[in-house]
């Protein structure tokens, strides 16, 4: 029996426009696979670099890599789950944004039935990127200076806040005076705005000269040189996105004259790449935000179907943290 659903699809790149609300046939349910019904779908970044066209996916296809849901049937083979499950992914390949989907077991994690989908939803994708990123990439504690760029951001926002109760001192910049402010409500000890010239020499003058020993920068082209300027000798540069474009190309060369740094550009996939990593650093997660440690973020809720208001909201810098969309 054929199944189908609604979703959103793109048949080729462009702007918010290209994505088409449609009705589709789903995958047969193979002896492994659950079939999901979503509660709520996150929202980040990479699906308007996917769908822009900066970060080439093959097409057609769908969007959306996070979402929250109920498992309503199940392949003969599958023995971690049961139907009625809450379970959530981040890497079963885009196409999150539907209302049902067919997703591999092993690319499951199961989740309390009595949590908001809409509160997983929000920070699932970004909660678990800060956390490699505090916990793995480098780990980080008491005494460290840490620089988080579009530190307002969905991402930005969790890191300063989890790096904050970490004991980090945190720094910041945005693309805004406003979002300055918001980045030091998040936990930020100072933020700068990038786009004004000779930031880095004002962020240095608020930490009377102290540099960052690891700095965060998903913006990309518009940062990546002065993420070098400004970080410490032997510090850590994580590149992470790409908001303003991929980061210039440079010889290895740069990085010892810049201070003997450290360069890396790490993904949530690679550090959730199988059934155990995605699983554990899930509980992890869930545990960080009982705690605390990652603070409640629900932003506006999109409908689904509607899902080219919040690109369109991304694009013009005015979406707040926790976007998240529902079926």
């Amino acid at each position: 029996m054929t199944i189908t659903t609604k979703a959103i699809r793109i048949y080729e790149t462009g702007g918010p426009q290209v994505m088409r609300w449609e009705t589709v046939d789903l995958p047969p349910l193979g002896s492994g696979d659950v079939l999901v019904k979503h509660a709520a779908i996150g929202f980040n970044f990479i699906d308007v670099v996917q769908r822009s066209g900066v970060s080439p996916i093959p097409l057609p296809s769908g969007l959306g890599f996070e979402a929250v849901g109920v498992i309503e049937a199940m392949g003969a083979s599958v023995t971690d789950f049961a139907v009625g499950d809450t379970v959530a992914y981040i890497n079963a390949g885009p196409g999150a944004y539907a209302l049902k989907r067919v997703v591999p077991q092993e690319k499951l994690a199961k989740i309390p039935n009595e949590m908001d989908p809409h509160a997983l939803a929000a920070v699932l994708f970004k909660g678990l990127t800060a956390q490699y990123l505090l916990r793995k990439t480098v780990k980080v504690g008491a005494g460290d200076v840490i620089l988080v760029h579009a530190a307002a951001g969905g991402v930005g926002s969790l890191l300063c806040h989890w790096g904050r109760k970490l004991g980090a001192m945190v720094l910041g910049t945005a693309s805004t005076d406003e979002k300055c402010r918001l980045a030091e409500q998040n936990g930020c000890h100072h933020a700068v705005n990038y786009t004004v010239d000779g930031w880095p020499h004002h962020l240095l003058d608020l930490t009377g000269g102290k540099r960052p020993n690891v700095v965060y920068d998903s913006i990309g082209q518009a940062t990546f040189m002065h993420s070098l300027d400004i970080a410490d000798v032997f510090g850590t540069v994580i590149v992470f996105g790409m908001a303003s474009g991929p980061a210039p190309a440079i010889e290895p060369e740069l990085l010892n004259k810049k201070g003997c740094l450290f360069l890396t550009r790490p993904s949530v996939f690679a550090h959730n790449a199988t059934p155990e990593l995605f699983r554990k650093n899930v509980s992890d997660l869930l545990e960080a935000m009982n705690e605390g440690r990652i603070p409640a973020q629900i932003g506006k809720r999109y409908d689904l179907s509607r899902a080219h208001e919040a690109h369109e909201d991304a694009q013009a810098r005015r979406l707040k943290p926790g976007a998240v969309l529902v079926p």
